[in-house]
């Protein structure tokens, strides 16, 4: 595992410089927005095209689709056979960015009448924002085949510098958009659109110039075999990311119903605080997906159930020593970063950072499960569970409840959710309950529970109302989780932190 554990400090390295830099961009370029539109053309914004950072995580499930097949491919050493793979990635990706703009063209024949609640003068500015979230989509759509090539051959770096360079577009976007004398909304709403069709020109010609897999060819790498197997595994693939993406944007369009594009705001504020925090964990998972997809086709199942295992409690730890101090500290964060912070944005930030910290505790073995091949049955009951808070949600609005009560509902279907993957995990991956439970679930949870628990009756004598007070804060949380984690670390993860810490001292 020492080659291994180097190939994942190396790339998780490579990913947490571009997310040291870009969580820093796009922080500051919500608070220029913010600031530019005004909290309800920044809520109809998030509304309208707020599906355009959904796209962030429909591109990487379905990329995971295709880098599945080239990292199994590579385990079992078939060069021919990944080119195979790509010409029909690439043909499959091309047919489902039209499907997806057909949808979307009659979704917003529906939106548009009815649906949403947008204040009458701000209708057309949020109809040229969802046409050009359209076209969007499918510039998104179509970069997955290169995506997954780049994590196949484990190119961090690369990534990362990309990754760079779309955050600094998207603050030149919002740059253009303060001092713009145009409609603010259609001018930053059109000008996003564009920053998609930029990453995949960039990420196509260097994908064609360093891998020979990349060769579009359909004539002569067409695989009828492959083609089925692509299509049946991307589209179950489709099918839950789809779900989850509707359930999600489902939620957003509940939420405008019933409460108006101000509550969108607060909403769009909390998915863009816990998007840089999972940023780390994110990392993490894309780094390792490739050993794990490479372990399934080299048929190594030890191997894959340790590498799932430790991506879990590694991405958990991550999330878990960010989100902390967050959730701690909402308050005080929120009035530092924002000049007018809208209602109910702090309980969203602490409801959902409680999710995706259950979440975590079962993504990796989602992947799993996925490089093994067998996601039918799994991915049926992702459909049906993705789209639950949906209709949970609804009946709980009809009935007068407050709109928090969106997040106890997001929250039982992770519970739901991570059911359904360990029952699978267990019968493809032959991974048991007693090990997840006692080398996951139980020492994370009780870590962050006590020293959550701590925190707060630490603040409770001694209350984060400045600067250096929070400094105080944080640097005593990290004592705690540091000699946390300390204590629960196997050898492997030890090793592993000695390997890193080694490098560091070595650059330095």
């Amino acid at each position: 595992m020492s080659s291994t554990a180097n190939r994942i400090i190396k790339n998780t390295g490579f990913l947490y410089a571009k997310m040291g830099i870009t969580m820093f961009i796009s922080l500051y370029t919500t608070r220029l927005i913010l600031n530019s539109l005004g909290a309800s053309d920044f809520g109809i914004f998030n509304i309208v095209g707020g599906s355009i950072a959904m796209l962030g995580f429909l591109n990487a499930a379905m990329a995971s689709a295709t880098q599945r097949f080239m990292s199994y491919s590579e385990g079992e050493g078939n060069k021919e056979k990944q080119k195979s793979i790509f010409n029909v990635s690439f043909i499959l990706h091309l047919v489902i960015s039209f499907i997806i703009a057909i949808l979307l063209i009659i979704a917003g024949y529906f939106f548009f009448n009815g649906i949403l609640n947008i204040p009458e003068g701000r209708i057309f500015a949020a109809q040229v924002i969802y046409a050009s979230l359209i076209v969007s989509t499918m510039f998104t759509v179509m970069n997955v085949p290169y995506d997954a090539v780049m994590n196949a051959h484990e190119n961090m770096k690369y990534y990362a510098i990309v990754g760079i360079f779309e955050s600094l577009l998207k603050l030149i976007v919002a740059f253009i958009c303060v001092y713009s004398t145009s409609d603010k909304l259609i001018v930053y709403g059109s000008l996003m659109a564009c920053i998609p069709l930029i990453t995949l020109t960039i990420m196509r010609i260097y994908c064609h110039r360093h891998y020979e897999e990349c060769r579009i060819d359909p004539k002569k790498y067409w695989n009828k075999a492959i083609m089925k197997d692509m299509t049946s595994f991307a589209g179950w693939i489709f099918l839950s990311t789809s779900s989850s993406m509707i359930g999600q944007y489902g939620l957003g369009v509940i939420i405008n119903h019933f409460f108006g594009a101000l509550l969108n705001a607060a909403q769009g504020i909390t998915n863009q605080i816990n998007g840089q925090i999972l940023t780390l964990s994110n990392n993490f998972i894309k780094a390792i997906n490739p050993i794990i997809g490479k372990s399934a086709g080299k048929r190594d199942l030890f191997l894959l159930q340790k590498a799932t295992a430790e991506s879990t409690r590694a991405t958990t730890i991550l999330y878990g020593m960010v989100a902390c101090p967050i959730f701690l500290y909402t308050p005080y964060i929120m009035t530092c970063w924002l000049k007018n912070v809208p209602e109910w944005t702090v309980l969203f930030i602490r409801l959902i950072i409680i999710c995706y910290f259950v979440e975590l505790q079962y993504l990796s073995y989602t992947n799993a499960v996925r490089s093994v091949g067998f996601i039918k049955n799994m991915s049926k009951w992702e459909l049906i569970i993705n789209l639950l808070p949906i209709f949970l949600t609804y009946i709980l609005f009809l009935n007068k409840f407050a709109p928090y009560y969106l997040y106890v509902a997001l929250f039982i279907s992770r519970i739901f959710l991570m059911v359904n993957t360990l029952y699978y995990a267990k019968k493809y991956c032959n991974i048991s309950y007693s090990s997840y439970f006692k080398t996951i679930t139980f020492p994370l949870n009780l870590i962050f529970i006590v020293i959550t628990a701590i925190m707060f009756g630490f603040s409770t004598y001694y209350p984060c109302n400045n600067f250096l007070a929070l400094i105080i804060s944080v640097m005593i949380y990290f004592i705690f989780f540091i000699i946390s984690i300390l204590a629960i670390i196997n050898k492997e993860e030890k090793l592993i932190l000695q390997k890193l810490i080694q490098k560091i001292k070595l650059r330095n």
